[in-house]
């Protein structure tokens, strides 16, 4: 028999304490000190209550509840005096059933593990969709663990039992985050297509007009019609759009989508998160036969990441008249131009047909997006969602050094002009810089010495440049620093340097209003409202040129990592972003 929520307000202290009974492992005194914030309003706010109960009882009391948990296919185990709750889910995981040879590699392992941090390995073993990871993604996830830092692990561990509790209550009260697996789902389905090269190994990479982003765009215009949108196309730079039209005719849309394409062996959530959230609010509509009094537009921006081409941004800026022409001329690393890689596609490839996406900003109520949220901060706080006050304002460049290539062992160490070491000199230099600024970031992401070899002094080398700052003063003000000190360094070692800019965008505050609907939402579910700026560029901070935008972060697993295959969020944090935008779209609707 599944509980209620209102049965657990209301019933007796002891009463509702024994409806949590067997949560926390051997630790019924969490849930205890929780209920005492009755009553709850939601789930979401249950489990954030013992969240802040164990992050307030200090690091005694969590390594006593992380040393109450059994090794995974450990002693316990195999002695049979695992709690009911553990055996259940080490044994939907087929640890019970490892062969030899598995069991003896995990028994290492645990016996490794606690010898280097001094407490039990902790992995929510029934995953991100609560289904179960397989052996050996557990394995994996042992062996890459293994090697982190103590205090970081310690807190992955306690995440994982916070994972681990939240699904054993969704159990007890029958709450199945239908949306969120729904979500979870779409998400692996489309991550099936991925470029030559890539998918062999088991990466993603899905860049700009490839044949697996071609298939992507077919997949999501086929889920937007599934889903019930009225209206879904393919536009002239490839992004897919689909529409839900309003319950009148001449009412406006909300704008609202994000990108599709993924860096080389990245993560199934940057940028889809945000097409799949607001379809799964259309599916819902459309089941229950509803309209609102706005239409909804979800765009999948067919680029973002600028990965094929130096053209970040260029599916969202063409719908704000941002699109450079010289892109068209522009070619790929095979020698393809993007005009070809559209006329191959089946688009137009035409500066007229690109310009004409532009939207009309009369025709629109604004733009909002839905995103992971590429960082640790909502991860360590355990928060699973976050409001967006600003995007930074960041600028792209491609760097070329140039010194002389000269024998590794006959040029003396004083006579040199090494391209490479002027790029390490201006790379240390950045970092020290943006360091001093507190909120700015710089990075040297890509770095080669063409046809470089090992007994040669490097004669010239090619980097690039990210840098970011809340604000566009602030960036420009370090922007001009690394030009000035690439400059000294160039003239101090006697090479040549150039800088040349690919990509400027403009920092972007969230519009107050669609962040107080945001808010609002947050708190509609039972959450407390945190903000924080996004430190990472969206399609939102181009729309912000045209539209009022503002911006939902997700919480990401694995400490939030992003640009990478361990990118994670959960079904349960899923299904709260799509109901938070459901009630940001009932906002709108009745004119709040």
């Amino acid at each position: 028999m599944a509980y209620t929520l209102d049965q657990l307000n209301t019933a007796p202290p002891d009463a509702a304490a024994r409806l949590l009974d067997g949560l926390y492992e051997h630790s019924p005194w969490i849930a205890e000190k929780a209920l005492a914030q009755r009553p709850f309003a939601s789930l979401a706010a249950l489990k954030l209550a013992m969240v802040r109960v164990l992050d307030g009882a200090g690091r005694e009391a969590q390594l006593a509840l992380v040393r109450a948990h059994p090794e995974l296919a450990g002693k316990a185990m195999v002695a049979q005096s695992l709690t009911a709750e553990s055996t259940q889910e080490q044994n939907a995981a087929g640890l019970t059933q490892c062969t030899p040879d598995e069991f003896a590699h995990i028994q290492r392992l645990n016996a490794d593990y606690n010898a280097k941090f001094g407490w039990p390995f902790i992995l929510a073993v029934r995953g991100p969709r609560g289904t179960g990871l397989n052996k050996a993604q557990i394995i994996a996830a042992f062996e890459r663990r293994l090697h982190g830092h103590p205090d970081f692990e310690l807190a992955e561990c306690l995440r994982h039992i916070h994972r681990i509790v939240e699904i054993r209550l969704n159990d007890k009260f029958s709450a199945e985050p239908t949306l969120g697996h729904w979500v979870w789902d779409w998400h692996e389905h489309l991550a099936r297509h991925s470029e030559p090269g890539h998918a062999e190994r088991g990466e993603l990479t899905v860049t700009y007009l490839t044949d697996a982003h071609r298939a992507c765009a077919a997949d999501i215009a086929q889920t937007m019609r599934e889903v019930g949108c009225d209206e879904v196309h393919l536009d002239a730079v490839g992004n897919v759009v689909g529409r839900y039209h309003p319950n009148a005719p001449g009412a406006k849309y909300l704008l609202t989508g994000s990108h599709y394409d993924t860096v080389r062996n990245g993560g199934r959530y940057d940028g889809r998160l945000g097409i799949c959230v607001p379809l799964a609010c259309v599916r819902e509509l459309h089941r229950a036969g509803q309209r609102l009094p706005f239409g909804l537009e979800i765009v999948a921006f067919a680029e973002e990441e600028g990965q094929r081409y130096r053209a970040t941004f260029l599916a969202s800026g063409a719908l704000t008249g941002d699109f450079d022409p010289t892109w068209l001329d522009q070619t790929d690393a095979n020698g393809v131009t993007m005009r070809q890689a559209m006329q191959t596609a089946g688009l137009p490839g035409t500066l007229d047909a690109i310009v004409a996406l532009k939207r009309d900003p009369a025709a629109y109520l604004g733009f909002v997006e839905v995103h992971i949220e590429q960082g640790p901060v909502l991860n360590e706080l355990n928060l699973p969602l976050g409001v967006v006050t600003s995007i930074n304002g960041s600028v792209r460049l491609a760097g070329e050094v140039r010194g002389t290539a000269s024998h590794a062992g006959t040029t003396p160490m004083d006579r040199r002009a090494d391209a490479a070491c002027a790029v390490a000199e201006l790379a240390l230099y950045l970092e020290q810089r943006a360091r001093a600024d507190g909120d700015s970031v710089g990075t040297v992401g890509q770095w080669q010495v063409p046809n470089g070899s090992i007994n040669v002094v490097p004669g010239r080398c090619t980097f690039s440049l990210d840098l970011r700052a809340p604000s566009n003063a602030q960036r420009d003000a370090l922007l001009a620093d690394v030009r000035a000190e690439l400059d000294a360094i160039a003239q101090r070692r006697g090479v040549r340097a150039t800088l040349e800019e690919t990509m400027r965008a403009s920092a972007a505050p969230s519009d107050p209003a669609w962040q107080a609907r945001w808010e609002r939402a947050v708190q509609a579910l039972g959450l407390p409202v945190f903000r924080l700026p996004s430190g990472a560029g969206h399609d939102a901070m181009k729309l912000h040129d045209l539209l009022p935008q503002a911006m939902l972060f997700v919480r990401g697993e694995n400490g939030g990592i992003s640009h990478n295959p361990l990118e994670s969020t959960t079904s349960d944090d899923m299904d709260l972003a799509v109901r938070a935008f459901q009630h940001l779209l009932q906002q709108v609707a009745d004119g709040a």
